[in-house]
């Protein structure tokens, strides 16, 4: 089985988000964190989050991207009952029974995003629109033939020109036709 990681390839999730998850929290798309408040009323980062932050389960931060690994039926049910546990703590649940039912609805969604290879790519884009939230979902993994690449590196050189060839990214053709586009309202 599938499930989903946060992954940071820069650091740009901590200036965007508050929090920011740490790399490598187990994660869910983390919707009903916005239930109760009205999407228009949302500014700066809270509405960063609820754009597009996939929750880390941990640190209840969030996280632009999320990584597809593979996992063990003792890791679902685990992510399961920390989910549950922090329904519970934070979010007002009743009692670790129920809050365990939501907890395992909101995983099982998550892992129903994982039918891509591991190791790719998850962003989101989160609205509200109709009185609705939709979320959209956008799988991104390397075209087949070509090995991973970093996403940004930075190199120093001393003595020389800063003139040199230009390298472009382009990352909406990058995604090509692997990318996966699932809609949740």
């Amino acid at each position: 089985m599938k499930l989903m990681r946060t992954i940071r390839l820069d650091p740009s999730d901590t200036f965007v988000f508050d929090p920011a998850a740490e790399p490598g929290e187990w994660a869910v798309p983390g919707a009903f964190v916005f239930w109760d408040r009205d999407p228009a009323t949302l500014d700066g980062k809270r509405r960063s989050a609820f754009r597009s932050g996939f929750l880390g389960l941990d640190s209840l931060g969030w996280s632009t991207l999320v990584q597809i690994v593979d996992a063990t039926a003792q890791d679902r049910a685990a992510v399961v009952d920390l989910l549950a546990r922090q329904l519970v703590a934070r979010f007002g649940a009743p009692d670790l029974p129920t809050a365990a039912l939501a907890a395992e609805e909101e995983v099982a969604f998550a892992e129903s995003l994982c039918n891509q290879p591991w190791d790719s790519l998850i962003a989101m884009h989160r609205s509200f629109e109709d009185g609705a939230v939709r979320e959209q979902f956008r799988t991104l993994r390397p075209r087949e033939g070509q090995k991973p690449a970093r996403a940004f590196s930075f190199l120093e050189v001393e003595g020389e020109a800063e003139e040199g060839p230009q390298d472009r990214v382009d990352l909406v053709g990058m995604a090509g036709d692997n990318s996966l586009h699932k809609v949740r309202e």
